[in-house]
């Protein structure tokens, strides 16, 4: 009975699987309104800053809807923090530590990290944190934290 409820849970945790890798790899992506820029208003690149301290988010020529609101030209922030490899494009964005999401539109937040050299860089998401295409995303800025 024992090997019978494994060997069930093993086969229904499989199918799962490989419905998500479908389902991700059916996903479309978002089309993103010509012209879009978003960008870090502050902190400045080369700045330094005291933990914690506030990142502000710009945007431009497209609007911002929380995750799961679907509303022809928005999106909503990615703050990526110390990535150096840009993540899958054709894939929802996983959340880590290095990716925080803001899937409710927020446009600003305020983070803690340790002191010495950070990179910060926003990348815009659709409904379904998929990145637009061509992705929206800003100029990775380096900050200084003491």
């Amino acid at each position: 009975m024992m090997k019978s409820l494994f060997s069930g849970t093993v086969v229904a945790g499989l199918l799962l699987s490989a419905s998500m890798l479908v389902s991700a790899a059916d996903m479309p992506c978002t089309a993103s309104p010509e012209g879009a820029e978003v960008y870090i208003i502050s902190p400045k690149d080369g700045e330094t800053v005291t933990s914690p301290f506030k990142v502000q988010f710009g945007l431009k020529g497209m609007g911002v809807a929380p995750a799961g609101v679907d509303v022809p030209d928005t999106g909503h922030h990615h703050l990526l923090i110390d990535v150096n490899d840009q993540p899958a494009m054709d894939a929802p964005l996983p959340v880590s530590d290095n990716i925080h999401h803001f899937g409710k539109g927020q446009t600003e937040t305020e983070i803690n990290l340790p002191p010495g050299q950070h990179t910060l860089q926003l990348l815009m998401g659709d409904k379904g944190h998929m990145p637009l295409n061509p992705s929206v995303e800003s100029k990775k800025i380096t900050i200084n934290v003491k």
